[in-house]
């Protein structure tokens, strides 16, 4: 489980984050929507444990993401926007690298490598230098980089970024699978057909606070709006800027 608790986060005199507060349980795919500059990318941030927040507070399974970070970090697998591969060594390179860095022990590593290359079907390239990759094969090896120390909760920001129809497609199928496993699943995106498609439950952010947090259904009753876009909007509305 993700718990965030009145998390701020200040860059200057820009408040990015203002009193963020949510749970993402174990079992459930949470999605963390909001407009750019909201403050999603900063609160992902602070749980990657690559910021520290000014005050609040973030645990993963009860771990806080500051005063333990080390116990925090074996226990995500994160996929941050953009994240970049090694180009000179293969797929397979890539992933066992990361192993070795999230501490699996040796003897483990190349099964772990096996097992993951077979379940994001990344075999036909996983023995190709990373550089020229497509894409969607760059996606998946940075999905397989964050998940070959079989994590429990698991960080996603907008994965299907820049992925064709049927990369996008199989991604769906993974993080099903993923949540299905009873992992804790939190996931960002600006496609509503794919929130729509995957999320049980949705934190919008807007102007640094939670604007609305609750399940589809529930967020479509509050605003009114039948639609997931169209309540996204009316979210995004009540909260007025700072």
């Amino acid at each position: 489980m993700i718990r965030v608790e009145d998390l701020h986060k200040s860059f200057g005199k820009v408040h990015a984050v203002r009193g963020v507060s949510f749970e993402a349980p174990d079992g459930k795919i949470t999605g963390l929507l909001g407009p750019n500059g909201a403050g999603k990318s900063t609160t992902l941030r602070v749980l990657y444990t690559v910021l520290k927040p000014d005050s609040g507070r973030a645990t993963i399974d009860g771990i806080d993401v500051v005063t333990n970070s080390l116990e925090a970090r074996q226990r995500i697998g994160a996929l941050p926007h953009g994240a970049g591969l090694y180009p000179h060594l293969s797929a397979r390179e890539n992933i066992a690298y990361f192993a070795k860095l999230c501490n699996v022990d040796p003897a483990e590593i190349d099964d772990r490598v096996n097992d993951i290359v077979r379940l994001l079907e990344i075999g036909d390239f996983a023995d190709r230098r990373t550089k020229g990759f497509s894409q969607g094969q760059r996606t998946k090896v940075a999905l397989a980089r964050a998940l070959v120390h079989d994590p429990r909760n698991i960080i996603l920001d907008e994965p299907s970024n820049g992925l064709d129809v049927m990369a996008t497609r199989s991604l769906r199928e993974i993080i099903l699978k993923l949540k299905n496993e009873g992992r804790c699943v939190l996931f960002s995106s600006h496609v509503m057909q794919e929130v729509a498609a995957l999320c049980d439950d949705i934190c919008i952010v807007a102007n640094g606070q939670v604007a609305i947090d609750d399940s589809i259904d529930g967020i479509r009753e509050r605003t009114g709006c039948d639609g997931i876009e169209d309540a996204f909007v009316r979210a995004i509305q009540m909260v007025a800027p700072e």
